[in-house]
């Protein structure tokens, strides 16, 4: 039963429940029963509110400096970072308060007095945020304990031995999390919510699809890895458990391809103005969930902390900024290789009279998600320029300054306003590129003051034709059914069409289209190669973080005056190559957790 003490914080209903004596003593002004809770639909909502607001982990707004612990941006504000190894708890969640709340929620909204078919979408929700937490602390940590939907309460005469359950299994975990989106999509409507806030019958599918995906994925490859398992499958799914979970996740997915009121977002002819309005804008009929900020009051500073110089709207700028092995991994329209051309087969620089010229023909993905120079944001043309390369006595040397100087001598401006530079300047640009998806153009945004409420995209409907290509090849389904899929987002992006499609061309897909969608850390745990692409070698390029430094040429009576090359370089703010060993496909269990709770068995590498 639920406590009989529930405290109401200023607007925001905060449900908590307290062990100390001295607390639960204390009378308050502020005390609602379990019965004026449950009969009063407003109420309801705000605790739903509640556990909306505490379901953010990974990469996300509210930790800005997660966006740079991958291979898509590096820090660019201050110091260098000095991160050499992914730490054992790195991105670590286990809420067991969280999963007791929404259990004590889910009882008392079945013994309330509300109307059956708002106690059942109602209890879907819950079941869907449930469902949401266990994934993502499965996916961190392998099987945890499943509790189902008993609320365990310690008595005073109790063995605490009784509150103790061991960890399930990885594969009887990932079974529950898709149990119970089955159970939560039956429940909940099949109508879109607004701005995408609220789960729905196609969000818990959404997480059934990919939970199972998952689950199939670390059956089929955790052979790579045989000494990431534990003597009692904590961790771990058997093989011949793979085509049952990719069979799950590709008829899920494509329920929502073909069933669900979402689509393929394409209402700009730009169509890199297109990719940015799809993820970014709340109007994108694309998003099937999202993390949705309103203002005034709620609001997010991903804008003012990531914004261009030129564009900030305060003093805050470039706090993570892209880098250039992101973008390389952006096609051309003709050629799948990415690679930017800064020089000829011969080793000499290639000039380009515009800046923008060597990002031609790119994958219009490429506009919507990173800002390069000479591209456009809300009006204004950002261009980097890291200084000037001149003639002197018959000799090119390079000149740089600090943002923004000029001087006459070398042509006018040495370095522009955003950068790119090396020095340990705060707000100063480091790659040469800025973050454009998620970025607000309105510049009142990027101000500490006001803040953004742009959303955070968790579904959209491009990853499900993604799953449904991913499982089905798996599955061996025909290759023109699944190039049908992936084909949808190359159109999109502007770029040629496959002719086959191999599981390579769906990890480099992934990598492009869900950059800083908190996919790509989770992708390549799951396919096993994460070690492989990341594996602390100083001369892996993968491993290395890379810049992109853009040059004016000042040579009055040369053909090149006035034209721009490129140097692609290693970045000085990432001072060390991405390193994830065998032992971070899973984090450490806690030692608090295990002095609490003596059933729960280590993680490997432990």
């Amino acid at each position: 039963m639920l406590s009989k003490k529930i405290t109401i914080v200023a607007a925001c209903l905060l449900w908590t429940f307290s062990s100390c004596e001295k607390f639960l003593d204390r009378e308050s002004q502020s005390i609602f029963t379990d019965d004026q809770i449950f009969t009063d639909q407003n109420m309801v909502k705000s605790v739903l509110a509640n556990y909306y607001g505490r379901i953010s982990w990974g990469q996300h707004f509210g930790d800005n400096g997660s966006f740079a612990m991958l291979d898509e941006a590096g820090f660019s504000s201050g110091s260098p970072n000095n991160m050499q190894e992914f730490p054992n708890d790195f991105w670590r969640m286990y809420d067991y308060g969280l999963i007791r709340n929404l259990n004590q929620f889910i009882a008392g909204i079945r013994s309330s007095s509300l109307e059956e078919s708002n106690k059942k979408s109602i209890e879907g929700e819950a079941r869907f945020i449930r469902a949401w937490t266990y994934f993502n602390m499965i996916k961190r940590l392998g099987g945890v304990p499943i509790v189902g939907d008993k609320v365990y309460t310690y008595e005073g005469a109790m063995d605490p031995a009784e509150l103790q359950l061991p960890r399930s299994t990885e594969a009887v975990s990932y079974d529950y999390v898709i149990s119970e989106c089955t159970e939560a999509a039956q429940m909940l409507g099949t109508d879109k919510t607004i701005n995408s806030a609220r789960a729905n019958k196609w969000t818990a599918l959404a997480l059934k699809a990919r939970a199972s995906l998952y689950a199939a994925s670390i059956a089929k490859f955790n052979y790579k890895t045989p000494d990431v398992v534990t003597a009692s499958g904590e961790v771990g799914i058997p093989v011949g458990e793979a085509n049952k979970y990719y069979q799950i996740a590709y008829e899920t997915a494509l329920d929502i391809v073909n069933n669900s009121p979402y689509a393929l977002y394409n209402a700009n002819p730009d169509k890199g103005k297109n990719f940015y309005l799809a993820v970014t804008s709340k109007s994108s009929n694309e998003v099937i969930w999202a993390k949705d900020y309103a203002y005034p009051g709620e609001t997010h500073s991903f804008s003012n902390n990531n914004i261009a110089s030129s564009v900030r709207g305060d003093i805050d700028a470039n706090f993570v900024t892209p880098v250039l092995n992101l973008v390389e991994d952006f096609e051309y329209t003709d050629n799948r290789n990415g690679e930017l051309k800064t020089k000829d087969a011969a080793g000499n620089y290639i000039y380009y009279t515009n800046p923008e010229d060597i990002f031609a023909n790119k994958d219009a993905r490429l506009f919507g998600t990173v800002i390069y120079s000479g591209a456009d944001f809300a009006g204004t043309k950002i261009t980097y320029q890291a200084g000037v390369r001149y003639l002197e006595n018959g000799q090119w040397k390079t000149i740089t300054a600090s943002p923004g100087k000029s001087d006459a001598k070398y042509g006018g401006l040495i370095t522009s306003n955003d950068g790119p530079t090396t020095s340990n300047d705060q707000y100063v640009n480091k790659t040469g590129f800025n973050i454009r998806k998620f970025i607000d153009e309105n510049k009142d945004a990027s101000t500490r003051g006001r803040g953004s409420d742009i959303w955070f995209v968790r579904f959209r409907y491009a990853e499900f034709l993604l799953i449904a290509a991913e499982a089905g090849l798996e599955l061996g389904k025909p290759q023109p059914e699944l190039l049908g899929y992936v084909n949808q987002l190359r159109d999109r992006g502007g770029i040629q069409k496959l002719t086959t499609l191999t599981l390579n061309d769906i990890v480099r897909e992934r990598r492009v289209e869900f950059a800083f969608e908190d996919h790509r850390f989770w992708d390549l745990k799951r396919w096993r190669i994460a070690h492989e692409i990341w594996n602390g070698n100083a001369d892996n390029a993968k491993a290395v973080h890379y810049v992109l430094f853009p040059y004016k040429i000042y040579a009055p009576g040369d053909p090149n005056n006035g034209k721009w090359i490129f140097d692609k370089q290693k970045a000085s703010h990432t001072l060390y190559p991405r390193n994830f060993k065998f032992q971070n496909y899973y984090n450490f269990i806690d030692q608090s957790w295990i002095n609490n709770n003596p059933k729960l068995n280590r993680n490997p590498y432990q």
